[in-house]
């Protein structure tokens, strides 16, 4: 092992797609920490299939580099809001961050989080201003931007006096002067790590302690928790205690011990390049892995027996703000594509999800046929949903709705967000309308001189469900829109749901072209001819508010004066097939999405049309005796 003062351990911090992970790409190749000859995938520390496909970070995922005598722990960090609190947690376990800002863009919603959370713990970030080598690029601006930035939140002296590289990812190069350095190679960042960097201060004769800042999970040890040691030396098998803690209240102003085991440990884990290392002794300064305590959860101190008084503070794990229910599928197709399971089997899935997944809560309600799930954000719900329909499963889901709470004099609060909206000018117009329905007000606006307007406001978070598609739509698909949780505050009023109401079959059966040539000029469609069809369904979007009931599956009988093959011909426009998140964003209260591992489709709650009605004249005697 090296010695406490050759470690370097830092995080890389940064707006999503802001080249995090690219950039830990060449790193790697200038560390040479893989042979020559081995094939290495792009953005290989994004190991999860959905995370390759959609191009983020869902989950911090830590490695380690060597470059000379020194060993460099580095942790890729998520760059989306809904992955704020891991970003969070995992700053605890570092001494200083690689702070990424797109030389285009410049400081986005999560690098004002993000560096904020840094700046509080005291940490000295390393400005990196990435993809200097794009089209349009602005390093000094991007720079005086971020430097603004570090005034805003307070940052003090040392924290101002911060060392800037500035190179491409992608390329594999960062430099400090952009002008006369040779744009080649990463010393000049492996030099500012080890000189800027300090290494963790620990003491290597004081009780071991160290608190778990992420968890994990095998079928074999069970739970295994992660975090730096931060003082002492354990050795595998001896016998540690844990401690958990918990916050007083929602406020978090105070804390107290809620209980004290003693176990043994079973495994203990090093990393080294990207895969874990098992060792039989960890030391002070190191981020290691841990299993033994049955239990084992974010914020728990695991620690000597001996040690006095060893509970640490709790790390904040972030509190849901969106949440749906998992429901069994009861559609006419349940079991065609995939595995339909039972409520027994969701509620398992899900509790083994939360296992790893701490900001996840599951709440079962009573209900018959299906359970609350509560999360961060639409994002961090629809990936468990993808990862569900990709292990086989089937299941539909319901609209999402915002947590509220309520503050000491009763007054109902909501979930707020800070909205950031770079769009041509042209479009910004129909955006500031869409936006100020929405209970958008507006903080900020700026001409960045390039033909693009940037927009900030501050919006409720129900404010955004359903409103991704809409601006693409509006802004030609050229908007670029991100936005992050801010806090809670005063319920903003009633927001007007979607403007138009759905296709709904009333027949089961094959949709067919002639039926959808006459559905499509009333409005957008959903579905393909020939495609499978069941009463109830959702084939497409109506132009007008209300629910028009259709038949998408009728055929126009042959005559001898018509060619079996005149559909052919028909000229129908593309349907705009629902994807997952589209279809969360789309449906109205009554309404569900229909997941498998092969179809994501639209449906009401209740199929039959007749029962519908029923509910309806049920609701609306109930609403006229209140």
């Amino acid at each position: 092992m090296a010695s406490v003062d050759k470690i370097r351990n830092l995080a890389i911090i940064a707006h999503i797609d802001h080249g995090k992970t690219t950039l830990i790409d060449s790193i790697f190749r200038a560390a040479h920490t893989f042979r020559a000859n081995q094939h290495v995938e792009e953005r290989v520390m994004d190991s999860n299939e959905i995370e390759r496909e959609r191009g983020i970070t869902i989950r911090a995922k830590h490695c380690m580099v060597e470059w000379g005598e020194y060993m460099i722990n580095i942790i890729d960090t998520p760059g989306h809001a809904d992955f704020s609190g891991e970003v969070e947690r995992v700053l605890s376990m570092v001494d200083s961050v690689l702070l990424l800002v797109d030389a285009n863009e410049g400081p986005m919603p999560q690098t004002r989080y993000v560096t904020m959370r840094a700046l509080k713990l005291g940490l000295k970030p390393i400005v990196i201003i990435n993809k200097v080598d794009r089209p349009k690029a602005d390093p000094h601006g991007a720079l005086d931007k971020t430097f603004d930035l570090f005034i805003e939140l307070g940052a003090n002296d040392d924290q101002l006096d911060f060392p800037v590289l500035y190179g491409s990812g992608l390329e594999g190069w960062l430099v400090r002067d952009l002008e006369t350095d040779e744009h080649k190679g990463m010393v000049q960042l492996f030099e500012t790590i080890v000189s800027r960097v300090p290494p963790p201060q620990a003491d290597m004769n004081a009780p071991f302690r160290m608190q778990v800042c992420s968890l994990a999970w095998s079928d074999y040890v069970g739970r295994i928790g992660c975090g730096r040691v931060l003082q002492g030396v354990h050795k595998l098998g001896a016998t540690l205690r844990r401690t958990s803690t918990k916050w007083h209240s929602f406020e978090k102003t105070g804390w107290d011990v809620t209980g004290s085991e003693t176990a043994k440990s079973q495994h203990l884990w090093i990393q080294r390049g990207l895969e874990r290392k098992e060792v039989e002794e960890i030391s002070a300064g190191d981020i290691v892995w841990v299993s033994g305590p049955d239990d084992i959860t974010i914020g728990d101190t695991l620690s000597a027996v001996d040690l006095q008084d060893p509970a640490l503070p709790p790390l904040e794990i972030e509190e849901p703000t969106v949440s749906v229910f998992f429901l069994v599928n009861t559609s006419p197709f349940a079991g065609d594509e995939g595995q339909a399971i039972t409520l027994r089997q969701i509620k398992e899935r899900l509790y083994r999800e939360t296992r790893v997944n701490v900001a996840l809560r599951v709440e079962d309600l009573g209900r018959a046929d299906g359970v609350k799930v509560s999360g961060r954000g639409e994002l961090h719900l629809a990936i468990l949903m993808e990862e569900m329909r990709r292990e086989g499963l089937e299941f539909c889901v319901s609209k999402p709705e915002v947590i509220t709470h309520s503050d000491d004099q009763g007054n109902l609060q909501e979930p707020m967000e800070l909205l950031v909206i770079d769009v041509p000018t042209e479009h910004q117009g129909i955006v500031m309308e869409k936006v100020s329905r929405r209970k958008g007000e507006m903080a900020h606006m700026e001409h960045s001189g390039t033909g693009v307007t940037r927009l900030e406001y501050k919006i409720p978070t129900r404010g955004l469900i359903g409103y991704r598609n809409e601006f693409l739509t509006d802004t030609r698909g050229l908007g670029i829109m991100s936005s992050r949780f801010v806090g809670y505050g005063p319920w903003a009023g009633d927001i007007i749901p979607r403007t138009r109401g759905s296709m709904v079959s009333t027949d089961a059966g094959d949709a067919t072209g002639y039926a959808l040539d006459n559905l499509q000029s009333r409005g957008t469609l959903f579905v393909s001819p020939m495609e499978r069809i069941y009463a109830g369904m959702i084939v497409g979007e109506n132009s007008r508010a209300d629910d028009m009931p259709c038949n998408p599956c009728k055929k126009k009988h042959l005559t001898n004066h018509r060619a079996a093959t005149k559909e052919l011909d028909l000229g129908l426009k593309v349907p705009r097939k629902p994807s997952l998140e589209s279809g969360l964003e789309w449906i109205a209260e009554d309404e569900l999405v229909e997941i498998t591992p092969t179809s994501v489709r639209l449906r009401k709650a209740i199929l039959s049309m007749e029962e519908r009605k029923r509910a309806e004249r049920r609701s609306q005697a109930v609403s006229a005796v209140n």
